[in-house]
């Protein structure tokens, strides 16, 4: 894989709704008792606000997630901030080398060159430059539909500094012997930065959709849909932490990291 970095100019979500539980815990999920619905289309986006082009692309996956394009089938989106422009004059306070990570192994499992931002990997089969608005709902109408998975999310704060999501239910999908993981992805939205020095200095940037946090919840093999899979993840907090500005989004991908099927949820404003 090459070690080129770049910064590139160019060439609505589904949501289960919370509820109380009687034991004090929050969960969500999906009636299951209706018919199946179609995963959202997961699109991330690779960004940077070291970037002098991320931010357009950061505008175009907020109105994806917002349902401005009425595209007729949900999108799921997830922002992950990279960490290889922070020595360009600005860090990212959301950056890290954990999702730098994350889009090498993209790179490679789509046999790319190098890597860019801002980039948008669409189910884990497609890319495009991310602010080339033709090319993403492009690829995110030729993405095939994939049943939903129906699966309940109970939430828990069992100290300040720490969700517990425990998950259970169906995911809808026959997974083979190669297996799959189980993926759960804390996000945050309505974030807002004044970024004084760097490539968008003097910019006030907005971000939503922004990966926080990201966690195995299981991994799976050789099941058949209707097999329940349950498990838990605990995921450690930030101290500006708002339940009301977060969402939690569930994601199955296998080993060649492509994704079929996908679940979002609501936290509670009360967690």
């Amino acid at each position: 894989m090459g070690r080129f970095f770049s910064c590139l100019t160019r060439g609505g979500s589904a949501t289960s709704k919370t509820k109380d539980s009687s034991e004090g815990d929050h969960s969500a999920g999906t009636d299951e008792g209706g018919a199946v619905a179609a995963a959202a289309v997961v699109v991330e986006l690779f960004s940077s606000q070291g970037c002098a082009t991320s931010p357009e692309a950061e505008l175009l996956v907020s109105r994806l997630g917002r349902g401005d394009f009425g595209l007729g089938r949900p999108v799921m989106v997830l922002a992950y901030h990279v960490d290889y422009w922070d020595h360009m004059g600005w860090k990212d306070p959301f950056g890290s080398s954990q999702w730098t990570v994350r889009q090498k192994a993209y790179v490679e499992a789509l046999k790319l060159d190098t890597l860019f931002t801002p980039q948008v990997v669409v189910q884990g089969k497609a890319h495009c430059v991310g602010n080339d608005e033709e090319a993403l709902l492009s690829s995110i109408g030729a993405a095939p539909p994939i049943p939903a998975p129906t699966l309940q999310a109970t939430f828990q704060r069992p100290s300040p500094d720490t969700l517990r999501v425990s998950i259970t239910g169906a995911l809808r999908t026959k997974v083979d012997s190669n297996g799959a993981d189980v993926l759960v992805a804390l996000y945050e939205n309505g974030l807002m930065t004044d970024c004084p020095k760097g490539e968008n200095k003097g910019r006030v940037l907005s971000n939503d959709f922004v990966v926080r946090r990201l966690e195995k919840l299981c991994t799976v093999k050789d099941i058949s849909a209707k097999k329940t899979v349950t498990g838990t993840v605990n995921l450690t907090l930030w101290d500006s932490f708002n339940s009301s500005k977060c969402g939690i989004a569930v994601f199955v991908q296998n080993k060649s990291y492509h994704i079929f099927g996908s679940q979002n949820f609501e936290l509670p404003d009360n967690l």
